[in-house]
């Protein structure tokens, strides 16, 4: 009975406020602390107005709203059109009159051998866009109209004479850019549909955090990148498009809840909307096998590349001890979202490698890292003596190795190995910045449709938490395996005959 109120305690705390503060003008924001989306510059409208303000950076639109509700911040900026999208699923939001300001929203066009003929596409279609009405038909149907349930995007009917164009857009962020029904869908992409249509192109959607769009395409890994606001700055470095569309940036506050629903009704329907609807368990279920494969692909990889190194490195060779010892020191001493974007943007950017595979060769580096420091560890404890026998008794170097050495070894570091092999799996769930959609990074999608953050966020933990599980028992397993200790009397004495 305790474990159930503490659940539902948990759960009042994300789907209910927990108070509500009267804010009439900007000014009376001063010195309290303001949400915006990382990257989006919206604070740089109301800045020199509310001079006090600290500002808080969140990745997605619904993080924010959860950072209201909980008190966290006393506002948040988000576009006028986005506002519509959140009041329909959070009665309790309001705006204050004034609007913080207008912004522009372009397309940013990647630094490659495409970009000068694409920037000029893409502005002749946003310019007969503007004059044949298809922009105002666009907003009108995602915006003004928007249904989140019904409104679909056609990903159809491509000819795809000119190649294909990889396109970066949030992929979490209703109307603009989200997933219903597992394709993308919106304002967005079906813009760069339409584009793609009348240009002969095939476009390639990647979701990827706001924050790593522009950074992605100006290295050339995307071709186009959407909704980008105007700065100047922006405009010195980046290529970008004519406009095509423009919003006023609203500040959102806690009014009063309108929907009339009690604390389980808004339970039963948060559960509806993350799993039923549009049958969104099927993304969890993806999620999770992505996030498998990601994990199980490095560690084995990463296992063998670590224990070939350090075959390599073991008899003293200098070369290879300095340039293993380099690299241990710069994969360990990197972020691992450091080291993932600089595979996926420099390394790999000029290639079609999907972003999974990138994850992957950087997961196995990393395990195959901590792989070689296990075995030196290991290694290091069996004395030399043991060593010695053994070729003492007619063992070749190769056998005294692998029937001496590494299995006693083995007992040393496999303790460590099943705390790494928990390691990996939690790091792994950083991939959503280089456009996996993993576990995490449906969670965070699925909550951009709900605006709910209990039943994915728990549900995602819980994931984790049996894989984990399962992962660790195999490694368990094996362990239990290999330890002469915990042998059967019958297996050690397999083979030998008993004297009659």
């Amino acid at each position: 009975m305790k474990k159930i109120l503490s659940v539902l305690l948990l759960a009042s705390f994300f789907l209910c406020p927990l108070f509500s503060a009267q804010f009439e003008t900007i000014e009376d924001l001063n010195g309290h602390d303001i949400g915006v989306q990382t990257a989006v510059l919206y604070e740089e409208l109301i800045q020199d107005r509310v001079p006090d303000t600290t500002f808080q950076y969140y990745t997605m639109p619904n993080d924010m709203i959860l950072a209201l509700t909980s008190g966290k911040v006393d506002a948040y900026l988000i576009e006028e059109v986005s506002y519509g999208v959140q009041k329909k699923n959070h009665p309790e939001l309001t705006v204050l009159e004034e609007p913080a300001g207008y912004i522009n929203a372009t397309c940013i066009i990647g630094n490659n051998e495409r970009q000068d003929r694409l920037l000029s596409e893409l502005n002749a279609f946003i310019k007969e866009s503007h004059e044949n009405g298809l922009l105002a038909e666009l907003y009108d149907y995602w915006i003004t109209d928007f249904d989140p349930i019904n409104d679909t995007c056609d990903v159809t009917g491509f000819t795809g004479e000119n190649g294909v164009i990889s396109v970066a857009v949030e992929g979490g962020y209703e109307p603009f850019s989200f997933i219903s029904n597992g394709h993308i869908s919106g304002f967005d992409a079906d813009f760069i549909c339409r584009f793609a249509r009348a240009y002969g192109y095939t476009p390639e959607f990647y979701e990827v955090p706001f924050e790593a769009i522009a950074p992605g395409v100006e290295s050339g890994r995307y071709d186009i990148g959407m909704n980008i606001v105007v700065s100047e700055e922006r405009n010195e470095t980046g290529t970008l498009s004519d406009v095509y569309y423009t919003t006023p940036i609203r500040l959102v506050v806690l009014g009063d809840d309108e929907s009339g629903l009690t604390f389980f009704e808004q339970l039963g329907d948060s559960f509806y909307k993350t799993f039923i609807r549009e049958s969104r368990w099927q993304l969890f279920v993806q999620g999770a096998l992505v996030t498998v494969i990601i994990n199980v692909t490095s560690i084995i990889a990463g296992t063998i590349l670590g224990f070939l190194v350090y075959m390599l490195c073991r008899k003293g060779n200098p070369v290879a001890n300095r340039v293993t010892n380099f690299f241990l020191w710069l994969i360990h001493g990197m972020p691992t979202v450091l080291l993932l974007m600089i595979l996926y943007y420099i390394v790999f950017g000029a290639t079609r490698i999907s972003g999974m595979w990138v994850s992957v060769v950087g997961f196995s580096l990393m395990f195959a890292c901590s792989m070689i420091d296990m075995l030196r560890v290991g290694c290091n404890a069996i004395g030399k003596g043991q060593f010695e026998a053994s070729t003492a008794l007619g063992y070749s170097e190769h056998q005294s190795f692998f029937k001496i050495i590494l299995p006693q070894a083995a007992q040393h570091f496999l303790p460590i190995y099943r705390n790494e092999v928990v390691t990996l799996i939690k790091e792994t769930s950083v991939v959503g910045y280089i456009a996996v959609l993993d576990l995490t990074k449906i969670s965070d999608l699925v909550r951009s449709r709900t605006y709910e953050a209990f039943f994915p966020l728990i549900v995602t933990a819980i994931m984790y938490f049996v894989i984990t599980a399962i992962f660790t028992r195999v490694v368990t397993r094996i362990e239990k395996a290999i330890n002469p200790r915990l042998r059967k009397k019958e297996k050690i004495l397999a083979g030998i005959k008993e004297e009659e």
